[in-house]
């Protein structure tokens, strides 16, 4: 048998305690966009370095920049991963809340384990994206 239908006050407590998570949902979502598009970047790059004949002498020392561009793609895939991982976090942790006062069982240690979870998943994929920007910042970007 199901509990009594959650009361409108229940419901609107529900939904102002998403409003934070669903703010750091949007927050993720355009973190997300930023590291796609600085991986679309560096594919880019590599391709056009990857397009230079062996028999070009004046442009052939640029292939040099390849391994760091590997390098950069790399932590730029990682970064995107937890921040994916945050974001789905962030999207079970609304889940809960609401299906939680749906049945009336008590969920704030479950939606506190998610959100840390969800921070420290974006802390990780902030470190990435902070040590893919340094490797970015290497004299090989100003000899395009």
């Amino acid at each position: 048998m199901y509990p009594d239908t959650p009361s409108v006050s229940q419901l609107s407590h529900v939904i102002s305690q998403a409003a934070a998570p669903a703010f750091l949902l949007g927050a993720l979502a355009a973190f997300i966009a930023v590291l796609i598009s600085r991986l679309n970047r560096v594919v880019d790059r590599t391709i056009v370095l990857n397009g230079i004949s062996d028999d070009d002498t004046v442009r052939y020392r640029l292939k040099a920049d390849l391994p760091r561009l590997m390098r950069r793609a790399l932590m730029l895939n990682r970064a995107i991963f937890w921040a994916v991982i945050g974001s789905i976090s962030v999207t079970l942790l609304v889940v809960v809340a609401f299906a939680s006062a749906l049945v009336q069982v008590q969920h704030e240690r479950g939606v506190a384990i998610l959100f840390m979870v969800a921070l420290g998943a974006f802390t990780v994929s902030l470190v990435d994206f902070a040590r893919e920007v340094r490797i970015a910042l290497n004299e090989f970007d100003h000899h395009a």
